[in-house]
Protein backbone atom coordinates (compact mmCIF):
# COMPACT_ATOMS: atom_id res chain seq x y z
CA UNK A 1 0.00 0.00 0.00
CA UNK A 2 1.30 3.48 -0.72
CA UNK A 3 2.34 5.69 1.84
CA UNK A 4 1.15 8.96 3.04
CA UNK A 5 2.49 11.43 0.27
CA UNK A 6 2.95 14.14 2.71
CA UNK A 7 5.42 11.80 4.71
CA UNK A 8 7.76 11.11 1.78
CA UNK A 9 10.27 12.49 0.08
CA UNK A 10 12.90 12.52 -2.73
CA UNK A 11 15.75 11.02 -0.83
CA UNK A 12 12.86 7.93 -0.01
CA UNK A 13 12.49 7.54 -3.99
CA UNK A 14 15.98 8.15 -4.38
CA UNK A 15 16.88 5.25 -1.81
CA UNK A 16 13.64 2.72 -2.66
CA UNK A 17 14.89 2.73 -6.47
CA UNK A 18 18.73 2.75 -5.66
CA UNK A 19 20.08 5.63 -7.00
CA UNK A 20 21.18 9.22 -6.00
CA UNK A 21 19.32 12.27 -5.21
CA UNK A 22 20.45 13.83 -8.28
CA UNK A 23 19.61 10.70 -10.44
CA UNK A 24 16.47 10.62 -8.76
CA UNK A 25 15.64 14.38 -9.32
CA UNK A 26 16.57 14.12 -13.25
CA UNK A 27 14.11 10.97 -13.78
CA UNK A 28 11.22 12.86 -12.05
CA UNK A 29 11.61 16.08 -13.90
CA UNK A 30 12.36 14.14 -17.59
CA UNK A 31 15.82 15.59 -17.97
CA UNK A 32 18.72 14.36 -19.86
CA UNK A 33 21.22 11.73 -18.37
CA UNK A 34 19.31 9.46 -17.42
CA UNK A 35 19.12 5.69 -18.53
CA UNK A 36 15.21 4.83 -19.97
CA UNK A 37 15.29 1.71 -17.54
CA UNK A 38 16.66 4.06 -14.48
CA UNK A 39 13.96 6.58 -15.18
CA UNK A 40 10.98 3.70 -15.81
CA UNK A 41 12.56 2.51 -12.20
CA UNK A 42 12.39 5.68 -10.36
CA UNK A 43 8.91 6.53 -12.05
CA UNK A 44 7.85 3.15 -10.53
CA UNK A 45 8.81 3.77 -7.46
CA UNK A 46 7.20 7.52 -7.66
CA UNK A 47 4.21 5.46 -8.42
CA UNK A 48 4.19 3.02 -5.70
CA UNK A 49 4.59 5.89 -2.89
CA UNK A 50 2.45 8.18 -4.14
CA UNK A 51 5.25 10.29 -4.44
CA UNK A 52 4.36 14.17 -5.11
CA UNK A 53 7.36 16.75 -6.41
CA UNK A 54 6.62 19.46 -3.20
CA UNK A 55 5.92 22.85 -4.77
CA UNK A 56 7.78 24.61 -2.16
CA UNK A 57 11.16 22.64 -2.98
CA UNK A 58 10.68 23.95 -6.47
CA UNK A 59 9.67 27.29 -5.74
CA UNK A 60 11.91 29.98 -6.60
CA UNK A 61 12.36 33.56 -4.42
CA UNK A 62 9.86 34.73 -5.67
CA UNK A 63 6.88 32.06 -4.48
CA UNK A 64 6.32 30.35 -8.07
CA UNK A 65 7.18 28.05 -10.38
CA UNK A 66 6.01 30.44 -13.06
CA UNK A 67 4.19 27.84 -15.57
CA UNK A 68 0.87 26.12 -15.76
CA UNK A 69 0.08 22.96 -17.18
CA UNK A 70 -2.73 23.12 -19.69
CA UNK A 71 -4.76 19.52 -20.65
CA UNK A 72 -6.54 19.15 -23.98
CA UNK A 73 -7.94 16.46 -25.85
CA UNK A 74 -7.91 18.00 -29.22
CA UNK A 75 -5.73 20.82 -30.68
CA UNK A 76 -6.15 20.99 -34.42
CA UNK A 77 -10.16 21.57 -34.20
CA UNK A 78 -11.72 24.82 -33.91
CA UNK A 79 -13.24 25.07 -30.59
CA UNK A 80 -10.12 23.70 -28.63
CA UNK A 81 -7.69 25.83 -30.22
CA UNK A 82 -9.63 28.68 -29.81
CA UNK A 83 -10.60 27.83 -26.35
CA UNK A 84 -6.18 27.62 -25.97
CA UNK A 85 -5.66 30.55 -27.68
CA UNK A 86 -7.74 32.98 -25.03
CA UNK A 87 -6.33 31.31 -21.92
CA UNK A 88 -2.85 31.62 -23.20
CA UNK A 89 -2.93 34.80 -23.97
CA UNK A 90 -4.18 36.16 -20.65
CA UNK A 91 -1.45 33.87 -18.89
CA UNK A 92 0.92 35.06 -21.32
CA UNK A 93 0.41 38.75 -20.29
CA UNK A 94 0.61 37.73 -16.67
CA UNK A 95 4.36 35.90 -17.35
CA UNK A 96 2.95 32.87 -16.80
CA UNK A 97 4.87 29.84 -19.23
CA UNK A 98 1.95 27.60 -20.00
CA UNK A 99 3.09 23.43 -20.88
CA UNK A 100 0.74 22.15 -23.13
CA UNK A 101 -0.31 18.04 -22.87
CA UNK A 102 -2.14 16.52 -25.70
CA UNK A 103 -4.03 13.43 -24.26
CA UNK A 104 -5.89 12.84 -27.62
CA UNK A 105 -7.11 9.23 -27.39
CA UNK A 106 -7.54 6.77 -24.73
CA UNK A 107 -3.94 5.40 -24.07
CA UNK A 108 -2.45 9.23 -24.69
CA UNK A 109 -4.99 10.10 -21.78
CA UNK A 110 -4.22 7.24 -19.27
CA UNK A 111 -0.62 7.38 -20.04
CA UNK A 112 -0.70 11.05 -18.68
CA UNK A 113 -2.80 11.01 -15.58
CA UNK A 114 -0.79 7.75 -15.19
CA UNK A 115 2.48 10.17 -14.54
CA UNK A 116 1.40 13.13 -13.91
CA UNK A 117 1.66 13.86 -9.90
CA UNK A 118 5.47 12.92 -9.87
CA UNK A 119 6.47 14.34 -13.63
CA UNK A 120 6.32 18.52 -13.76
CA UNK A 121 6.37 21.08 -11.14
CA UNK A 122 3.53 23.70 -11.93
CA UNK A 123 1.45 26.27 -10.06
CA UNK A 124 -1.73 25.28 -11.65
CA UNK A 125 -3.75 22.43 -14.24
CA UNK A 126 -6.28 23.81 -16.20
CA UNK A 127 -8.31 20.93 -18.10
CA UNK A 128 -9.97 22.21 -21.21
CA UNK A 129 -13.11 20.88 -22.47
CA UNK A 130 -13.01 17.30 -21.32
CA UNK A 131 -14.97 14.94 -18.29
CA UNK A 132 -12.44 14.37 -15.53
CA UNK A 133 -13.30 10.48 -14.52
CA UNK A 134 -13.14 9.94 -10.19
CA UNK A 135 -9.42 8.13 -10.70
CA UNK A 136 -8.24 11.33 -12.98
CA UNK A 137 -8.87 13.75 -10.65
CA UNK A 138 -7.35 11.51 -7.86
CA UNK A 139 -4.26 11.68 -9.85
CA UNK A 140 -4.90 15.59 -10.34
CA UNK A 141 -5.28 16.33 -6.43
CA UNK A 142 -1.68 14.53 -5.64
CA UNK A 143 -0.12 17.42 -7.17
CA UNK A 144 -1.64 19.52 -4.81
CA UNK A 145 -2.28 22.44 -6.92
CA UNK A 146 -4.55 24.83 -8.05
CA UNK A 147 -7.06 22.87 -10.80
CA UNK A 148 -9.64 24.85 -12.78
CA UNK A 149 -11.56 24.14 -15.91
CA UNK A 150 -12.95 25.36 -19.05
CA UNK A 151 -15.31 25.02 -21.71
CA UNK A 152 -17.22 22.19 -20.27
CA UNK A 153 -16.62 19.93 -17.86
CA UNK A 154 -17.55 17.21 -15.55
CA UNK A 155 -15.45 17.63 -12.41
CA UNK A 156 -16.17 19.86 -8.90
CA UNK A 157 -13.27 22.34 -10.05
CA UNK A 158 -13.90 26.32 -10.48
CA UNK A 159 -15.06 26.58 -14.52
CA UNK A 160 -15.89 28.27 -17.33
CA UNK A 161 -18.04 27.42 -19.73
CA UNK A 162 -21.73 27.79 -21.46
CA UNK A 163 -24.88 25.97 -20.04
CA UNK A 164 -25.76 23.57 -22.96
CA UNK A 165 -29.20 23.02 -22.00
CA UNK A 166 -30.08 26.63 -22.22
CA UNK A 167 -28.13 26.72 -25.99
CA UNK A 168 -29.71 23.81 -27.39
CA UNK A 169 -33.29 24.97 -25.83
CA UNK A 170 -32.50 28.26 -27.87
CA UNK A 171 -32.24 25.77 -31.02
CA UNK A 172 -34.93 23.90 -30.85
CA UNK A 173 -37.58 26.79 -29.41
CA UNK A 174 -36.71 28.77 -32.73
CA UNK A 175 -37.33 25.76 -34.74
CA UNK A 176 -40.99 25.40 -33.35
CA UNK A 177 -41.94 28.68 -33.00
CA UNK A 178 -41.25 28.39 -36.76
CA UNK A 179 -43.92 25.53 -36.74
CA UNK A 180 -41.83 22.29 -36.71
CA UNK A 181 -43.37 19.36 -35.01
CA UNK A 182 -41.13 16.67 -36.84
CA UNK A 183 -38.09 17.26 -35.90
CA UNK A 184 -34.55 15.29 -35.64
CA UNK A 185 -31.74 15.31 -33.51
CA UNK A 186 -28.12 14.23 -34.39
CA UNK A 187 -26.49 13.75 -30.87
CA UNK A 188 -22.52 13.69 -31.01
CA UNK A 189 -20.28 11.91 -29.19
CA UNK A 190 -16.12 12.09 -29.03
CA UNK A 191 -15.09 8.41 -29.54
CA UNK A 192 -11.63 9.71 -28.59
CA UNK A 193 -12.72 10.00 -24.49
CA UNK A 194 -13.30 7.25 -22.51
CA UNK A 195 -16.74 6.61 -21.39
CA UNK A 196 -17.66 9.62 -23.41
CA UNK A 197 -21.37 10.48 -23.96
CA UNK A 198 -23.80 12.88 -25.95
CA UNK A 199 -23.57 16.38 -24.69
CA UNK A 200 -26.24 15.62 -21.94
CA UNK A 201 -27.31 19.25 -21.60
CA UNK A 202 -27.94 19.35 -25.36
CA UNK A 203 -30.00 16.33 -25.50
CA UNK A 204 -32.23 16.84 -22.42
CA UNK A 205 -32.98 20.44 -24.17
CA UNK A 206 -34.44 18.60 -27.48
CA UNK A 207 -36.83 15.98 -25.19
CA UNK A 208 -37.82 19.04 -22.86
CA UNK A 209 -38.72 21.59 -25.73
CA UNK A 210 -40.73 18.56 -27.52
CA UNK A 211 -42.79 18.13 -24.38
CA UNK A 212 -43.38 21.61 -23.22
CA UNK A 213 -44.64 22.04 -26.43
CA UNK A 214 -47.16 18.94 -26.66
CA UNK A 215 -45.11 17.51 -29.36
CA UNK A 216 -44.67 13.11 -28.75
CA UNK A 217 -40.74 12.28 -29.22
CA UNK A 218 -40.01 9.53 -31.67
CA UNK A 219 -37.11 7.67 -31.01
CA UNK A 220 -36.30 7.33 -35.31
CA UNK A 221 -35.55 10.86 -35.14
CA UNK A 222 -32.80 10.52 -32.93
CA UNK A 223 -29.59 9.45 -34.30
CA UNK A 224 -26.50 9.25 -32.13
CA UNK A 225 -23.19 9.73 -34.28
CA UNK A 226 -19.18 10.57 -33.17
CA UNK A 227 -18.60 13.86 -33.18
CA UNK A 228 -17.75 15.04 -37.32
CA UNK A 229 -19.15 16.40 -40.76
CA UNK A 230 -18.77 13.41 -42.58
CA UNK A 231 -20.60 11.49 -39.44
CA UNK A 232 -23.55 14.07 -39.53
CA UNK A 233 -23.90 13.59 -43.21
CA UNK A 234 -24.23 9.73 -42.48
CA UNK A 235 -26.84 10.52 -40.01
CA UNK A 236 -28.63 12.38 -41.70
CA UNK A 237 -29.20 9.88 -45.06
CA UNK A 238 -30.25 7.60 -42.24
CA UNK A 239 -32.85 10.39 -41.01
CA UNK A 240 -34.31 10.62 -44.47
CA UNK A 241 -34.41 6.79 -45.14
CA UNK A 242 -37.39 7.04 -43.24
CA UNK A 243 -40.99 7.02 -44.59
CA UNK A 244 -42.09 9.90 -42.96
CA UNK A 245 -38.60 12.33 -42.65
CA UNK A 246 -38.11 15.04 -40.53
CA UNK A 247 -38.90 18.82 -41.47
CA UNK A 248 -36.50 20.66 -39.46
CA UNK A 249 -33.12 18.69 -38.02
CA UNK A 250 -31.44 20.01 -34.86
CA UNK A 251 -27.38 19.20 -34.49
CA UNK A 252 -25.00 19.36 -31.49
CA UNK A 253 -22.34 21.25 -33.34
CA UNK A 254 -22.05 22.71 -36.15
CA UNK A 255 -19.88 20.37 -37.81
CA UNK A 256 -22.12 17.67 -37.38
CA UNK A 257 -25.25 20.36 -38.98
CA UNK A 258 -22.96 21.03 -42.10
CA UNK A 259 -22.28 16.99 -42.48
CA UNK A 260 -26.23 17.19 -42.43
CA UNK A 261 -26.53 19.97 -45.10
CA UNK A 262 -24.41 18.06 -47.53
CA UNK A 263 -26.12 14.74 -47.70
CA UNK A 264 -29.29 17.12 -48.21
CA UNK A 265 -27.95 19.33 -51.12
CA UNK A 266 -26.72 15.96 -52.89
CA UNK A 267 -30.30 14.66 -51.81
CA UNK A 268 -31.15 17.38 -54.32
CA UNK A 269 -33.39 19.10 -51.31
CA UNK A 270 -33.54 23.20 -50.79
CA UNK A 271 -32.49 24.49 -47.46
CA UNK A 272 -34.60 25.81 -45.59
CA UNK A 273 -37.71 25.28 -48.51
CA UNK A 274 -37.43 21.53 -47.62
CA UNK A 275 -35.67 21.19 -44.68
CA UNK A 276 -34.29 23.32 -41.68
CA UNK A 277 -31.10 23.01 -40.06
CA UNK A 278 -29.79 23.81 -37.09
CA UNK A 279 -26.23 23.56 -34.88
CA UNK A 280 -24.78 25.15 -31.85
CA UNK A 281 -21.02 26.57 -31.25
CA UNK A 282 -21.22 29.51 -34.37
CA UNK A 283 -18.22 27.73 -35.83
CA UNK A 284 -16.43 30.11 -38.51
CA UNK A 285 -18.18 28.31 -41.64
CA UNK A 286 -21.33 28.71 -39.62
CA UNK A 287 -21.47 32.52 -40.82
CA UNK A 288 -20.15 31.42 -44.39
CA UNK A 289 -22.62 28.77 -45.49
CA UNK A 290 -25.30 30.64 -43.61
CA UNK A 291 -26.41 28.34 -40.70
CA UNK A 292 -28.27 29.04 -38.31
CA UNK A 293 -26.47 27.89 -34.77
CA UNK A 294 -26.29 29.60 -31.47
CA UNK A 295 -23.06 31.09 -31.00
CA UNK A 296 -20.95 30.55 -27.53
CA UNK A 297 -18.33 32.98 -26.85
CA UNK A 298 -14.92 30.28 -27.06
CA UNK A 299 -12.36 32.91 -26.84
CA UNK A 300 -13.70 34.94 -24.06
CA UNK A 301 -14.19 31.39 -22.00
CA UNK A 302 -10.41 30.90 -22.57
CA UNK A 303 -10.18 34.70 -21.30
CA UNK A 304 -12.42 34.00 -18.40
CA UNK A 305 -10.39 30.90 -16.68
CA UNK A 306 -6.72 32.78 -17.18
CA UNK A 307 -8.23 35.46 -14.80
CA UNK A 308 -9.66 33.11 -13.03
CA UNK A 309 -6.61 31.32 -12.62
CA UNK A 310 -4.61 34.91 -12.06
CA UNK A 311 -7.05 35.47 -8.98
CA UNK A 312 -6.98 32.42 -7.43
CA UNK A 313 -3.51 32.05 -7.39
CA UNK A 314 -2.38 35.80 -6.06
CA UNK A 315 -5.53 34.83 -3.21
CA UNK A 316 -7.98 37.23 -4.60
CA UNK A 317 -11.52 36.63 -4.30
CA UNK A 318 -13.31 35.21 -7.82
CA UNK A 319 -16.18 33.13 -9.02
CA UNK A 320 -15.61 29.50 -9.37
CA UNK A 321 -18.48 29.02 -11.48
CA UNK A 322 -19.32 31.13 -14.28
CA UNK A 323 -21.65 30.43 -17.37
CA UNK A 324 -21.24 32.49 -20.15
CA UNK A 325 -24.74 33.38 -22.22
CA UNK A 326 -24.75 32.02 -25.54
CA UNK A 327 -27.03 33.31 -28.38
CA UNK A 328 -29.60 32.34 -30.96
CA UNK A 329 -28.20 33.45 -34.95
CA UNK A 330 -31.13 33.16 -37.31
CA UNK A 331 -29.15 33.08 -40.70
CA UNK A 332 -30.74 31.69 -43.92
CA UNK A 333 -30.88 28.06 -42.79
CA UNK A 334 -34.45 27.53 -40.99
CA UNK A 335 -37.61 28.74 -42.38
CA UNK A 336 -41.36 27.34 -41.31
CA UNK A 337 -42.16 24.03 -42.76
CA UNK A 338 -43.55 24.01 -46.21
CA UNK A 339 -47.83 23.54 -46.08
Amino acid sequence: MAQNSRKINMADVARRAGVSMATASRALNNENGVAESTRRRVLAVAEELSYVVSPEASRLAGGATGRVAVVVPHISRWFFATLLEGLEAVLRAADLDVLLYHVDGIEDRHDFFHRLPARRKVDAVVVLAFPVAEEEQRRLELMGVTIIAAGGQHAPYPNVCIDDETAGRQAMDHLIFLGHRRIAMIAAVDPDQPGELAPPGRSNAYYAALRDAGIPSDEQLVATVNWGGAEGADAMARLLSQREPPTAVYAHSDEVALGAVRTLRRAGLRIPEDMSVTGIDDHPLAELTDLTTVRQPVRQQGELAGRMLLNILRGEETDHDVVVPTQLVIRGSTAPPRS
